[in-house]
């Protein structure tokens, strides 16, 4: 008994620690925002993606292997660099992977390839996402588990790097319609065969969705907004031996193992407003609903970017406000020009709609 006191009680009260210590994660990252005039092609090249900052780039060094087959990351034997992107006004992720491999695995047919396994959460609802894991035990690995459960509130890509003779990306569930445009599309960049060493760029950009059933009519798309955060997490699944069913190592950013099934084990990625070099000094935007449509009432929403003092309407019809978000009421029915004149201490700005506001 007093051997196992003395022995045994220390590791399992580190061990506990250990785990309870793993199993919090603080990291956050961030989503680079691209100007509109400014949006990557999808064509394998990284040249788009030259003006995102190294800050926004997540690496090896934040990955571990969870596997236990390598005790630390050797860029001789792989090395990733991933960066994500969105477009204000698109419910669409952008995503840049460049990996280097020692050995590219990717000869066979089937799941054996090496792999770059990406779960999106956009609302950041967690919980099980596929079948395996339905918290109802009687569906658990059913058909039925797999039509209404797998995928549906959060997403799971395991995208195939590179696809050769095979479509870019498994979705785990039954939504395969979700890889396909309108609401995906990807291309790569390589030139070494299977086995060989070498350097790929894979560009592809995905739509989230809060949920997504087996056919997209009921589907509602995740909502993507400035300093929101949404939940994503990957793994690299690094093969070295077409012979070999087993993987060499599996490169996780969350420290849970099964973060492929779970989206509790997401991490939160914030979707950033535009850096400063691409930002106006003074920008006027605005945008405009109609309250009452039979009283001829709309309200004018300023959305204009920048240190602002003053604010003049325009509103097409002879009268003018200076609030920042008036609502007026037109007497006529037709068509109006409104325009918005904005100022501040770094210059003024003018943004003018014609006919966007139309009154019957």
């Amino acid at each position: 008994m007093k051997l196992y006191k003395k022995t045994y009680l220390p590791l399992i009260v580190l061990l506990f620690f250990g785990i309870q210590a793993w199993s919090q994660d603080n990291r956050s990252f961030k989503v680079f925002q691209f100007p509109a005039n400014k949006i990557p092609t999808i064509d394998g090249n990284a040249e788009d993606w030259k003006i995102v900052p190294d800050s926004y780039v997540v690496g090896m060094n934040e990955l571990w292997e969870d596997s236990g087959k390598q005790t630390k990351a050797d860029s001789k034997n792989l090395d990733v660099r991933v960066k994500v992107a969105w477009v204000k006004g698109l419910n669409r992720l952008y995503f840049l992977y460049e990996a280097y491999d020692d050995y590219w695995d990717f000869s066979l047919p089937g799941l054996h390839n090496d792999t770059f396994e990406l779960i999106v959460d956009a609302d950041q609802s967690g919980g099980p996402l596929i079948e395996r894991f339905h918290p109802n035990k009687s569906l658990v690995n059913t058909m039925d588990g797999y039509f209404s459960f797998q995928g549906v509130h959060a997403q799971n890509y395991h995208i195939f790097t590179p696809a050769e003779g095979k479509d870019w990306t498994l979705v785990w569930g039954s939504q395969p319609w979700i890889k396909e445009l309108p609401y995906a599309n990807a291309a790569t960049n390589y030139n070494f065969k299977p086995g060989e060493s070498g350097k790929m760029t894979l560009e592809f950009w995905i739509t989230p969705f809060d949920y997504a059933g087996n056919t997209p009519d009921r589907a509602v798309e995740s909502l993507l907004e400035e300093n929101k955060n949404i939940g994503l997490c990957w793994a690299i699944i690094d093969y070295d031996d077409v012979n070999n069913e087993k993987n060499n190592g599996f490169w996780n950013l969350s420290k849970e193992h099964t973060m492929y099934g779970n989206a509790s084990y997401s991490l939160p990625f914030k979707l950033m407003p535009l850096e400063a070099e691409f930002k106006k000094a003074i920008d006027a935007k605005w945008i405009f609903n109609t309250v009452d449509i039979n009283r001829r009432m709309v309200a004018f929403i300023d959305k204009s970017v920048g240190e602002i003092q003053s604010w003049n309407w325009d509103f097409g019809d002879g009268i003018t406000s200076s609030e920042q978000n008036p609502i007026h009421q037109y007497k006529e029915a037709g068509k109006y020009i409104v325009v918005l004149n904005v100022a501040g201490p770094k210059g003024t700005s003018r943004m003018s709609k014609i006919w966007d506001v139309a009154i019957k």
